[in-house]
């Protein structure tokens, strides 16, 4: 695809920038400037406070820079903690963007964003899953889930160096998406430093069928569904032609990746820390 140049492999830094790519504009950006320690830009993010109750997870979002904390370099942290005060005996941070976007007829969308994991060993991690990944903003207008559309960019359980891309759409259970489930695919990941997760639209064709949303990691291909493998002119447009946000979280427990158990450790080496989130256009 002659969108996506690839990139020198990203160096090992704690400051980040987009980068700039040729056929694309940059749309929309965070960046995560700000002083060690404080929250996140809260005229881009929601952050969430409470327990949402989905998925049988046990972790309390939290508020607080403790969970979700500009790191003074330019990066987003988000961190799960033991704490006994709350049901389910975790706390955790989740931010979802004020900003939506929508993918836009006749053109390439790409989102994006670079992702590492904190650095305890896999075995300290049963029961930890971390996410980037984009909700269609009619459930904020009261379109249940999974008709309002979601596309997981990232997600891995387990501190496992497998990273998942999925949509989901349409009904539960089943569906056309294969609800709960969903649409997926896998790609292994080199290590958990950082990495560059994207997601691309291709509305360029003109006839929805042939519409495609494509899952790369580091500019390689992963995972990719059409229109057409859809196969309904509104659910495509659930994903691919209407308004989106975008969640960054750690959960913890629930139905996928299980309960932590005694060898799960909280704390920054359990974190997902984020350099950018982006949004271009051809």
């Amino acid at each position: 695809m002659h969108l996506l140049h690839l990139l020198p492999l990203l160096p090992l830094a704690t400051a980040w920038s987009p980068p700039s790519y040729p056929d694309l504009a940059l749309i929309w950006a965070d960046t995560f400037p700000g002083s060690a320690g404080s929250l996140p830009n809260e005229g881009n993010w929601n952050i969430l406070d409470g327990n949402l109750g989905v998925n049988n997870e046990l972790q309390t979002y939290r508020r607080s820079s403790r969970t979700a904390q500009i790191s003074g370099g330019t990066t987003l942290q988000l961190v799960p903690w033991r704490d006994g005060s709350v049901s389910g005996g975790w706390i955790s941070g989740r931010v979802e963007s004020k900003y939506t976007f929508t993918p836009a007829a006749g053109r390439r969308t790409v989102a994006e964003a670079v992702v590492r994991f904190g650095g305890n060993g896999v075995e300290t991690k049963q029961g930890v899953w971390p996410a980037f990944w984009m909700l269609g903003d009619s459930i904020r207008k009261g379109t249940p889930w999974p008709a309002c559309g979601e596309l997981d960019v990232l997600e891995t359980v387990n501190g496992v160096l497998t990273g998942y891309g999925t949509m989901h759409c349409n009904t539960s259970p089943g569906g056309i998406c294969n609800e709960p489930n969903g649409r997926g695919s896998s790609v292994g990941i080199p290590n958990q430093d950082w990495q560059r997760w994207r997601i691309v639209w291709d509305r360029a064709p003109g006839d929805w069928r042939s519409e495609t949303i494509t899952w790369f990691m580091n500019d390689a291909q992963f995972h990719q569904i059409s229109g057409s493998q859809i196969g309904d002119a509104g659910v495509w447009a659930s994903v691919a032609a209407s308004p989106l946000f975008f969640i960054l979280n750690v959960a913890v427990g629930g139905n996928w990746p299980g309960y932590p158990n005694g060898n799960t450790l909280d704390g920054y080496g359990a974190m997902m820390e984020v350099g950018y989130v982006a949004h271009y256009s051809s």
